[in-house]
């Protein structure tokens, strides 16, 4: 009971102090003139507390990189500019530092094709310009004969086709090659036969007869330049044989880019002991040079178009007579052409000649042609990719040969023909020429091994047939 006694007098007191301060609210307001008011005040509140602030939450830039998945891009082996001396391309002829234009061109083996230039009735000849390489050389009398060497190309008609000489059982072995020839002395002969090549030979004076080799006779036309031939027919009887294989011939260095330190040549003039004679031309306008034989436009046969080369290179090399060995077409004593060992040369490409050496060490390794070198007898001299015509002269100092910056005006003193001018005769004693005489005189009689004999019931037993044309032989010229 005292206990509520207590709460209620705390109450009592309670309410009389808060009526008090009511009391004296109201008489401040009243002094202040204060207008009162029922809407109360808010009030602000400040919440302690005992969490820490967080701070400043930093912003996140996120970059996304994203690596895309590549198709790996096949890795290109760069085309060399330098091709040879002694590797090349598979798909490169070693001859001429090009592309085979086909696989019958790789495929097949290269042929040497022994052409006339002498006398002026065998020219224009038919065939030069598809060659790969020719080498043109003196044989007795101080005339020149050519050995042309094919691959790239072929030949429907390719002529006329003369004899072998020492220097052609060389080239054989240099460019392990086919070797088509209309026939050789008895030494050569037996050489031949002893050789471990002898089976590349093709020729009528082995009983290889039309085709390939087929006569024209031509009025006014001696018996022994009326003999042309075909060099895909070649190809494919030696392909017959089982010695059509693709060889290559290393030695030679080709670049699009000329070597610098060339000499500005625009005119190349070599002059043999006797009558024959060359001059080439360099012609900027398609960078090749344009042949001059004996004074006259220099044109095959076939197109009548004059005959060029893109490199022109001028080897020395000593000449021998070999008193042992005598020509059976002129009597006169054999002339060997020593194409080994090393001696001067000179590159001519692209209007300009470079002088240096030739260099052929191994005499009996099969596809070890000439190498062209520098000064230095170390760095390669390039050709231009394309045609090259090898020209060997007498050793020293290249003799009969003669290089100018300016051109000769040969047009002003040639008589242009379709076929050049009658030369002089070679250079040959009395005896040879009374011999010769004979042996011409002997060769007009036709021979089993290079005519063709009819067959037919109506005509008389050993008399000729009619006089073949290329056409009717397969030879379209």
């Amino acid at each position: 009971m005292k206990f509520l006694t207590r709460i209620l007098l705390a109450c009592l007191m309670l309410s009389g102090m808060l009526a008090a301060a009511l009391s004296s609210a109201e008489i401040v307001y009243s002094q202040n003139d204060a207008i009162a008011t029922n809407t109360r005040r808010p009030t602000q509140f400040v919440i302690a507390t005992n969490t820490r602030r967080p701070s400043a939450t930093p912003t996140l830039t996120l970059t996304l990189t994203l690596t895309p998945t590549l198709t790996p891009t096949p890795t290109l082996t760069p085309t060399p500019t330098v091709i040879g001396p002694f590797t090349y391309p598979d798909n490169i002829n070693s001859l001429t530092g090009l592309p085979y234009p086909d696989e019958a061109a790789r495929n097949r083996r290269n042929l040497i094709v022994k052409i006339s230039n002498y006398p002026y009735l065998v020219r224009p000849q038919a065939g030069l310009d598809k060659a790969d390489i020719v080498y043109e050389y003196e044989v007795e009398g101080g005339v020149t004969r050519f050995a042309a060497i094919y691959r790239s190309q072929g030949a429907e008609f390719v002529g006329s086709i003369r004899s072998g000489r020492l220097l052609d059982l060389e080239l054989v072995v240099m460019y392990n090659a086919l070797f088509a020839y209309s026939g050789v002395n008895d030494a050569i002969k037996a050489m031949i036969g002893e050789a471990e090549w002898k089976y590349q030979t093709l020729t009528p004076q082995f009983g290889d007869n039309c085709p390939p080799f087929c006569r024209f006779p031509k009025p006014g036309v001696p018996f022994e330049h009326t003999l042309f031939g075909n060099t895909f027919q070649m190809w494919e009887l030696a392909t017959r044989r089982n010695v059509n294989q693709g060889y290559i011939a290393r030695g030679f260095a080709f670049d699009e880019t000329p070597d610098a330190g060339g000499k500005p040549i625009n005119d190349i003039y070599i002059e043999w002991y006797g009558d024959q004679n060359v001059r080439w031309q360099y012609n900027p306008a398609d960078g090749k040079y344009y042949r001059w034989n004996t004074g006259y436009p220099h044109v095959d046969a076939l197109t009548g178009k004059q005959l060029t080369a893109d490199n022109v290179v001028i080897v020395q090399a000593e000449h021998v007579d070999r008193p042992d060995i005598y020509e059976s077409e002129s009597g006169a004593k054999t002339v060997e052409i020593r194409l080994w060992g090393r001696e001067k040369a000179i590159v001519c490409r692209n209007g300009h000649c470079y002088e240096g050496y030739w260099v052929r060490n191994n005499r009996e390794r099969y596809g070890a042609a000439l190498a062209l070198y520098h000064a230095d007898g170390k760095t390669p001299i390039k050709l231009k990719p394309g045609q090259t015509w090898v020209e060997v002269v007498r050793c020293c100092n290249m003799f009969g040969v003669e290089l100018r910056e300016t051109y000769v005006d040969v047009l002003g003193t040639a008589t242009l023909a379709v076929a050049t001018a009658t030369a002089r005769a070679p250079i040959l004693p009395p005896e040879v020429l009374t011999q010769q005489a004979l042996i011409s005189n002997q060769t007009v009689t036709a021979s089993a091994a290079t005519l063709q004999w009819c067959q037919s019931s109506a005509a008389t037993p050993n008399s000729l047939c009619s006089t073949p044309t290329p056409r009717s032989v397969g030879q379209l010229p």
